[in-house]
């Protein structure tokens, strides 16, 4: 019988200890200090500081190893705390005026695509200057024609009535008059913005200034159905449809996150190309960096991110199979029974979807075929 003892633990060399605390104190000194410093000697402060971190760095023996690294990260963490604390102090009015402005999320995401459409005038179109106003209002006026079509191809009661329970055929007279004339308004509008539209770019009547190119067309639509609601609750539709195995059968979660990637790449792209060309003119880009790329970046990892890393941990541990043992097993799961082009495979050589797998964990942490607990010690 084989027995598995478990090493025993090395004692800690206190030197060693000591020296990297004071490593990481001096470390954070030099990069705290240079920054409260005032006057024409900061230079010259931050530049001794230095010299003495490198010479305290390289009196060392050896090359910090894994353990010292994050002794020293832990100690400069904890000679920080002060400045941490003050830094809070002073931004906390301004984060829960960002959680304010995130909540509101119509007008936040109408504020990135005002300065995404603005970065592209500057960019892209030479002589417009409204190009940005007229493309946001016809991309508002075609998602809402989208969203009524989509509304009437779900829809499932056509009735006009309203009754007083689910199962009655009693009517009620005020709540079904409230729908007719809600229904019929619906209608409607859609008819005139319909008209509107085609009058618009058929008689070309207040479009003399309006001129995009191919490229602003492209860019600006792709931008507003990766930040347009409409749009984005049918993304995950399609990465279905398409179903990639390296998604795992996540593709709830990884819809929001590509596509808030996506639209925070190509505002910080769009930024940084315009202050490169235009340094003068950096309060835009550096609003559009703020609003579209940090903002978006923060709710992204308080929400999506955090959901979609929470449900890939479930699964993380197992690792994926090989070619040899999807051929071996026929390619087929043994929960849902289909084709398996990525597998996981648990500690008892047992392959499964990463989904299946991952539903599975959620009931019992038990293989589904040998019942065996799924462990790793």
């Amino acid at each position: 019988m084989l027995c598995l003892c478990r090493a025993r633990p090395r004692p800690r060399d206190g030197r060693c200890d000591d020296r990297a605390a004071r490593m990481a104190r001096l470390l954070s000194a030099a990069l705290l200090l240079p920054l409260m410093a005032r006057g024409p000697a900061a230079p010259l402060l931050a530049a001794l500081l230095l010299l003495a971190y490198a010479a305290a760095l390289s009196a060392l023996p050896a090359p910090p190893s894994r353990a010292r690294l994050l002794l020293a990260a832990r100690a400069a963490w904890e000679a920080a705390a002060p400045v941490r604390r003050i830094a809070k102090r002073i931004f906390r009015p301004l984060d829960r005026l960002e959680q304010s402005y995130l909540r509101m999320a119509n007008i936040s995401f109408m504020v990135n695509q005002v300065m995404f459409f603005t970065l592209c005038d500057r960019l892209l179109l030479d002589e417009s200057r409204v190009a940005c106003l007229y493309s946001l209002m016809f991309y508002n006026v075609t998602a809402y024609c989208v969203a009524y079509i989509k509304e009437l191809i779900h829809k499932e009661d056509w009735s006009p009535y309203v009754t007083i329970t689910e199962r009655s055929n009693v009517k009620h007279l005020a709540m079904s008059a409230t729908k007719i004339v809600l229904e019929w308004t619906k209608a409607v509008t859609f008819i005139i913005t319909v008209v509107f539209m085609l009058l618009v770019f058929g008689l070309e009547q207040g479009l003399q200034h309006y001129k995009p190119t191919i490229a602003y067309t492209v860019v600006t639509a792709l931008f507003y159905m990766c930040t347009e609601k409409v749009f984005s609750e049918s993304f995950p539709t399609l990465l279905l449809w398409l179903q990639p195995p390296a998604l795992e059968g996540l593709e709830a979660l990884w819809a929001p996150v590509l596509l808030r990637a996506l639209a925070m790449a190509m505002s910080a792209v769009a930024a940084v190309v315009l202050l490169w060309r235009q340094p003068l003119l950096w309060r835009g880009p550096a609003a559009a960096l703020y609003l579209n790329v940090w903002l978006r970046g923060r709710e992204a990892a308080a929400h999506s991110v955090r959901a979609l890393a929470a449900e890939r941990a479930a699964v993380s541990r197992f690792r994926f199979a090989t070619e040899e043992e999807l051929a071996e097993f026929e390619d087929v799961c043994a929960v849902c029974l289909s084709p398996m082009k990525r597998a996981r495979v648990t500690p008892c050589q047992h392959l499964f979807h990463g989904d299946c797998l991952r539903q599975c964990l959620q009931r019992s942490d038990h293989c589904p075929i040998c019942k065996r607990e799924l462990s790793f010690c």
